[in-house]
């Protein structure tokens, strides 16, 4: 069978989520590995990751294990570094397989050029999250927190995340995500060689045209929507809701 598709998905938090929607996020993952010639993880998979040089974080056997048995399998994965995750490496892309992205990457993804990023620290606003951003991300604090012993700088982590604590998004969360929505189509409007942003970070899924052939896409989360999106050569960008395993329905919106 040929494969052609590209499945995306991002905002999995995965150690912060419910058993089942870990189960489900599995599944998808499954499926996605039997039918898609690659799979784009837009960040925060992981509800915390940091790299060690000898330790990895505990909880996410299952996961690393099904993306190694996927990129063995001639799959492409691509994950990207969210505001959870942002500092993988090595372990990730010499142990495990995938291609780690820190930053924004331009993809060609089923014959469209595409804009890929996170969504963190994107857009006007949001000053104080982007001077944190430049904090916890210079190369004296990573060296500084490698120091720590992990059990400590992961229950740093651990207190440091609110995705236990969500209920469904808030007015603050809704608002980012028009801040978003606005940015990706000022790129788009400014930029005719792009055929469609991702975007993840939100929690919001949404996918809209700007313009014919080009759009906005995000692919929402799992933590509550157990969202994802697929894109084929030729046809229209589908944003999915995985219902059970094998078994997925158009997102309908809230």
């Amino acid at each position: 069978m040929e494969r052609s598709s590209v499945y995306l998905a991002s905002d999995v938090h995965l150690g912060a989520i419910r058993e089942e929607n870990e189960r489900a996020f599995l599944s998808w993952l499954e499926e996605a590995a039997g039918v898609a010639s690659r799979v784009v993880l837009n960040g925060d998979l992981f509800d915390y990751w940091f790299e060690y040089r000898s330790v990895i974080p505990q909880g996410y056997t299952r996961t690393l294990g099904l993306l190694a048995r996927i990129v063995d399998s001639g799959v492409e994965v691509d994950l990207l570094g969210g505001n959870h995750d942002w500092w993988g490496g090595r372990y990730l892309e010499e142990e495990v397989g995938v291609r780690f992205h820190r930053d924004p990457v331009r993809m060609d993804l089923a014959g469209r050029t595409v804009l890929v990023a996170h969504g963190d620290g994107l857009g006007p606003g949001d000053l104080a999250y982007k001077a944190l951003k430049a904090c916890l991300r210079s190369s004296p604090l990573r060296w500084l927190y490698r120091w720590l012993h992990p059990d400590i700088g992961a229950r740093i982590a651990q207190r440091a995340s609110s995705t236990m604590d969500r209920g469904t998004p808030t007015e603050g969360e809704r608002r980012r995500s028009q801040v978003l929505r606005d940015w990706a189509h000022g790129i788009l409007a400014s930029d005719p060689a792009l055929d469609m942003v991702v975007l993840g970070h939100t929690h919001i899924p949404v996918l809209e045209e700007s313009g014919p052939g080009r759009h906005y896409l995000n692919c929402g989360d799992w933590v509550y929507h157990r969202t994802f999106a697929v894109l084929s050569p030729g046809g229209e960008p589908r944003l999915l809701e995985w219902s059970g395993s094998g078994s997925h329905r158009p997102w309908a919106g809230e």
